[in-house]
């Protein structure tokens, strides 16, 4: 096991030449011995942004250095809250982790989607299942095509709120994707009638 630090370092350096794929494994590998490790975190949506070509994702990246060159504890937090609030990043976040980091997350953190499916598959009945884990946990989503299918779920059972809310974040993330602009606009169709 490399140095925590001396791995970040890494990743870090990466990033700063433009090596996003580099970085996102080297982040990747910190999470998986320390999973709460914020810079890590924070590093690796960052590194999947910039490889998923936003613009955003390098000046951010610039940012977070900076603030902790400053202070960096305030620093985790001030760019953890910046990226939480583009919820899309979370749904390709999971495709970076191993099986064992994922059963972690899952026990310690909510619930992977394709288990909530096969409880809502069972129970035939999304809004039911939905409502029961809602304020318990959370539904941790690793695939774009399940956020996808998660959107059109909450839209279909009424939970049109909590769907605009995801759809505004996704397209924060994922400005010209045409599946969540679909589903803005099937949205906006049923308000009208």
């Amino acid at each position: 096991m490399t140095s925590k630090f001396k791995t970040l370092a890494i990743a870090s350096n990466n990033f700063t030449n433009a090596d996003y794929e580099s970085a996102l494994r080297a982040y990747a590998d910190v999470l998986r011995d320390f999973p709460h490790s914020k810079e890590a975190y924070n590093g690796a949506i960052l590194s999947e942004m910039a490889m998923s070509g936003e613009d955003a994702a390098e000046a951010l990246f610039d940012y977070y250095e900076v603030l902790k060159s400053e202070n960096k504890e305030d620093a985790d937090s001030i760019i953890g809250e910046i990226l939480s609030s583009l919820d899309g990043s979370m749904a390709d976040l999971g495709s970076i982790f191993s099986d064992t980091l994922a059963d972690k997350l899952e026990y310690e953190d909510g619930i992977l989607y394709q288990d909530f499916k096969d409880i809502v598959s069972k129970e035939n009945n999304f809004k039911t299942i939905f409502e029961n884990i809602m304020f318990s946990t959370k539904v941790i989503i690793t695939d774009k095509d399940d956020f996808i299918d998660f959107l059109e779920s909450l839209l279909e059972n009424n939970f049109k709120e909590m769907a605009i809310n995801y759809i505004e974040g996704a397209l924060s993330v994922y400005p010209n994707d045409k599946k969540i602009r679909n589903l803005l606009k099937k949205f906006n169709q049923s308000e009208i009638t």
